[in-house]
């Protein structure tokens, strides 16, 4: 009998999540939830995520998508990395905006797949959107599970 995907994918992620340190430490983002194919992760704009115009580094912002991204692609319990993805910014992030971003698996064909990211800020507005396309390599997060 098969596992449930919605336990199994909790299950995997809060095991990522315990030893993601770049996500959980250093970034101090939240893991909001996880499920089949998907994921929600949230991030609150320091000071120290500032760039020379006072707002928040691309480069933050991307690593709250694509730090998304692992935790969507993995859900399945297959380990699975990026092979390629893109950003689009189209908004800027403000000291104490609160950043969601919820990733969504698009299609998933044998070992690739491709994963939409979405991350708004506290009002709901768009701030930046992500397209990541993932690929299965040998393995699994949890090797035990069902």
């Amino acid at each position: 009998m098969g596992r449930d995907p919605q336990a199994l994918a909790a299950q995997v992620a809060a095991s990522m999540f315990a030893s993601d340190r770049a996500t959980r430490e250093f970034m101090q983002m939240e893991l909001v939830e996880c499920g089949p194919g998907r994921a929600v992760l949230r991030l609150v704009v320091r000071e120290e995520m500032l760039n020379g115009h006072e707002i928040c580094h691309g480069g933050f912002i991307f690593t709250l998508a694509d730090s998304t991204f692992a935790y969507a692609c993995n859900s399945r319990n297959h380990a699975t990395v990026a092979s390629g993805c893109s950003i689009d910014f189209l908004k800027p992030a403000h000291l104490g905006d609160v950043l969601t971003c919820e990733g969504q698996e698009q299609v998933l064909q044998g070992r690739h797949g491709v994963y939409d990211m979405r991350v708004v800020n506290q009002r709901g507005e768009v701030v930046a959107l992500f397209r990541g396309k993932s690929t299965q390599i040998k393995g699994h997060v949890l090797e035990n599970a069902g």
